[in-house]
This record gives C-alpha cells, sequence and structure tokens, in this order.
C-alpha cells in the first residue's frame, strides 16, 4: 500500500475512534451509569461475552460489578439488572419508568414497531389493554378458552396414541397442539396435524424460533451495525414472518366477510369490531396492519414457547421415574382414567401443580427475558439512567436462586411443596417475567401447560427408548432460549 493510502486509513480510523469516544462520553454526560467494564470501539464488551452461554456471561459479570451494570453492544449502552431485588425495584416499584420496550434489531427489522409485544407507547397501551380484556372476557361464542384447550389436549391424546407405543420423537406433534390453541382463539378453528396449510406455518415459526437462537441472530442484535456482513439468514427470518402474515391475512379476510359486530366469535371478530368502532378516529391504533402483527405475536410468543416447554416437561418426567409415578397416583386419585382433566382439578393436584411450576423454573426458557427500556430520564438507586436506555431484566439469576430454591441445578418439585405437600408459592416464580409488561399470555400458557401435561400423564406412561441415564437434558441450543435436545420416547397406555 502507498504511503497515502496508509495515511488516509490511519485518518480514517483515527476519526471514527474520535467518533465513538463522542458519542460515548455523551451517553455518561446524560446520566450517572452504573459501573461496567471498559468498552472496545464500536464492538463494546462483546468480547468479554461466551456465545455459547450469554447468561454465565452475565452472571460472572454480576459477581465483579453487582446486580445493576452497564454493558456496551457495539455502541448501544445496556443496563443488566440481576437478581430478584434489583428486579422488583424496577419492574414493580418504579414499573411506569420501566415498561418501555428494548430494541432487538432482528425483530424490529420485522415488525416495525407494531403489534404488542415490540411495539412502545401509547400504541402498546392500547393494544395491551384491549388484548387483555378480550382474552379474560372470553365470552365470545358459546365455548370458553378452557374448552378448546381441553379439545385440543384430547386431540392431542390421540395423535399419540396412534404411535402404538413405538419410540417417537415428540417434537412434531407437541409443536401442533399449542399451535391449534392460537388458531382457535385467533379464528375459532382448529386444523388437522397433517393439513398442509397448517404444516406450512409451523415449519414458518420453528424455523425463525430456531433462527432467533443462533449465533448469527444474537451477532445480528448485539452488533446491528454490521449487519450487511452477516449471511443471508435475516432472510429467511424476514421471509418466513411474511410468510406468517400472508396465513393470518386469509383468516382475517374471510373474518370480514363474515363480521357480526353484535355477536363476536374470536378474538379476530372483536379485533374487527373495534376497528369498525374507531374507524372515525384518525389517532386510532386499530388498524388491519396492527392486528396482522398482533396475531403474529401470538403465534411466535403462543406456540414454540409452550411447544419447548411441554418437549423439556415429558423429558424431566421420563428422567425421573419417581416424580412420574407420583403424577400417575395424584391423576389416579383426583381425576380417573375417564374423566377430562378441568382447570380446576389443579386446586386438587398440588403435586402435579408443584411439577409443572418446577419444570418452568428448571427449563428458564427465556434466560435473558425480554429487554425493557426506560420511558424517561430516572434517578434509580445512586445512578441516572437517561430515556431509552436498554435494560436487560435477568430471569435466570432469580429461577436459580439458591437461597429460595436449595440446589436449584436439581429438578425438584419439593422446590414448590411445603412439609405437608401442600402447594407453596414462590415470589421468585416468574417465567413469564414481572411488572405491566410481563407476558400477556401468561394465564393461557399456564392452563395449556397444566392440562396437556395432564391428559398426557393421564393416559399414558412415559418410557425411554434406551437407557434413560444416557438421555442428556442440557438444551440443545441456548440463545435467546434454551431449546430442549431432541430425544425419543414410547407413549405407552397407563
Amino acid at each position: 500500500m502507498d504511503p497515502w493510502g496508509l495515511t488516509s486509513t490511519a485518518l480514517l480510523a483515527c476519526v471514527l475512534f474520535l467518533i465513538f469516544l463522542s458519542l460515548w462520553s455523551q451517553r455518561f454526560k446524560k446520566g450517572k451509569l452504573p459501573p461496567g467494564p471498559t468498552p472496545l470501539p464500536f464492538i463494546g464488551n462483546i468480547l468479554q461475552l461466551n456465545f455459547k452461554s450469554i447468561p454465565a456471561s452475565l452472571s460472572q459479570l454480576a459477581e465483579k460489578y453487582g446486580p445493576i451494570y452497564t454493558l456496551y453492544f457495539g455502541t448501544e449502552c445496556v443496563v443488566v439488572l440481576h437478581g430478584y431485588n434489583i428486579l422488583k425495584e424496577a419492574l414493580i416499584d418504579q414499573g411506569d419508568a420501566f415498561i418501555g420496550r428494548g430494541t432487538v434489531p432482528m425483530i424490529e427489522d420485522v415488525l416495525e414497531g407494531k403489534g404488542i409485544v415490540f411495539s412502545r407507547g401509547e400504541r402498546w397501551k392500547h393494544i395491551r389493554r384491549f388484548s387483555l380484556m378480550t382474552l379474560r372476557n372470553f365470552g365470545m361464542g358459546k365455548r370458553s378458552i378452557e374448552e378448546r384447550v381441553q379439545e385440543e389436549a384430547q386431540c392431542l391424546v390421540e395423535e399419540l396414541r396412534k404411535t402404538k407405543g413405538e419410540p417417537t420423537d415428540p417434537t412434531f406433534i407437541l409443536g401442533c397442539a399449542p399451535c391449534n390453541v392460537i388458531c382457535s382463539i385467533l379464528f375459532r378453528e382448529r386444523f388437522k396435524y397433517n393439513d398442509e396449510k397448517f404444516l406450512n406455518l409451523m415449519n414458518m415459526l420453528n424455523e425463525n424460533f430456531h433462527l432467533a437462537n443462533t449465533l448469527w441472530a444474537q451477532l445480528y442484535n448485539f452488533l446491528p451495525a454490521f449487519r450487511v456482513y452477516l449471511p443471508g439468514n435475516h432472510k429467511r427470518f424476514s421471509r418466513n414472518a411474511e410468510g406468517i402474515k400472508h396465513f393470518i391475512l386469509e383468516k382475517v379476510k374471510e373474518h370480514q366477510k363474515m363480521l357480526d359486530p353484535s355477536n363476536p366469535q374470536d378474538y379476530t371478530d372483536c379485533y374487527l369490531s373495534k376497528m369498525q368502532q374507531e374507524k372515525d378516529n384518525p389517532q386510532s391504533e386499530f388498524d388491519l396492519e396492527n392486528l396482522i402483527t398482533t396475531a403474529s405475536d401470538l403465534f411466535g410468543a403462543g406456540t414454540e414457547t409452550t411447544s419447548s416447554t411441554l418437549r423439556y416437561g415429558l423429558l424431566l418426567i421420563l428422567k425421573h421415574p419417581a416424580v412420574q409415578a407420583k403424577i400417575h397416583e395424584e391423576i389416579d386419585r383426583v381425576i380417573g382414567h375417564n374423566r377430562v382433566p378441568s382447570i380446576k382439578d389443579r386446586q386438587d393436584m398440588p403435586y402435579m401443580d408443584a411439577v409443572v411450576h418446577e419444570i418452568q423454573r428448571f427449563v428458564d426458557l427465556i434466560p435473558l427475558n425480554v429487554p425493557r427500556a426506560v420511558t424517561r430520564d430516572i434517578q434509580f438507586q445512586q445512578y441516572v439512567l437517561p430515556k431509552g436506555t436498554t435494560i436487560f431484566p435477568l430471569l435466570s439469576p432469580i429461577l436459580y436462586d439458591s437461597k429460595e430454591f436449595p440446589n436449584p441445578d436439581q429438578f425438584d418439585p419439593q422446590h414448590f411443596l411445603d412439609k405437608n405437600g401442600k402447594f407453596k408459592k414462590s415470589d421468585y416464580f416468574m417465567p413469564f417475567s414481572i411488572g405491566k409488561r410481563s407476558c400477556l399470555g401468561e394465564g393461557l400458557a399456564r392452563m395449556e401447560l397444566f392440562l396437556f401435561f395432564t391428559s398426557i400423564l393421564q393416559k399414558f406412561t412415559l418410557k425411554a427408548d434406551g437407557d434413560p441415564n444416557e438421555i442428556s437434558i442440557k438444551a440443545g441450543s441456548s440463545g435467546f432460549s434454551n431449546i430442549p435436545p431432541h430425544y425419543r420416547l414410547c407413549f405407552l397406555p397407563h
């Protein structure tokens, strides 16, 4: 390279470094941020993270810097909250200031701030309030949400019965059931597990869930400025997202043709009726685009998460025969072999309730939580967090807190049982997060998990394909979420 070229390169590097320092110093001037490791230009603290286990990396940093500290992902400032007390103080005690949504570039590029999970401000408030009210008052039509889940649980049992006790990978079947529940709530329609359109929807949801857990996705989210240099996985993610939206749009158009606002039958009917009510309001957030994106959010958040928990849960029960025996005893005593399980049975089944809670605690499905953001400049402890600061309120340190859950690395339903065998609640149980931005579908997910697990164990005994001690429970991948490993088991009649 000629001297002029070397000089130009050096000057460019200096200019870029000065720009970085300027941006960094401006950030500090806006507030008094918590301590943290010194970031490098452009890449921030990325090199201090182990991408194979980011939650563990963040916990190690907490040992050095305390329960609240600052990291830089590229030039993006992130404040990490580590532990129950600091999370409660932020998301509950000062919850109004922490209801913003942190940026997740891969999803932002697709959803563009619409829908419910990644929307902000008034849009989020209006759509969330409407959705909560609609799901809670699900008196639409003649069937409740519980009846829809019960129907799907029985369909799931029938599909498992078709395996005739042969070794089976349950991934596909356990994915169909929660996806069909979302279809029923949104469109009052369920699909056969071999329906072509349904299979296509399942494939797109499954592929995007796995793409979100890849190293590529983490680099894309943590270093978005470098996205042009990354492989084209974002195109696959975007293509699948558009395919999901197209599936939803077709169903919405069918609903528009048959809509009776006085007699809504599902979530989509309620939303379309709301659109009609507010058609003369230019500020209304209830439009077709937000409906499609909200429905897409419900599919994304309500299908693979529940499916993964079911797969992980059956694996853990399979690995612990004493737990399975106690579940069978309780089901036989409370429900019997013929009656369809009901959510009311949960109050008489403390052991099953404890097992479901322990599965969710142990699985730690979304260890990093979904990022928040502060909506205004805020004094928090001895620090000042500028408006817009991204917050990582970690869930792993709480679900694995050794004081609250002795031997947290062990799967043990006794974590949720008192000395008399009664169910014991814990404030540290927060797999759905806490505060005003906690998971919208928490009630639905808890109902599904109890009814699906209970229905399966009512009819089947789980048997390993080979030596159960050789089956690993280590996550198949761990990025945005902990995905269970693939395994095979036999569903034998009980």
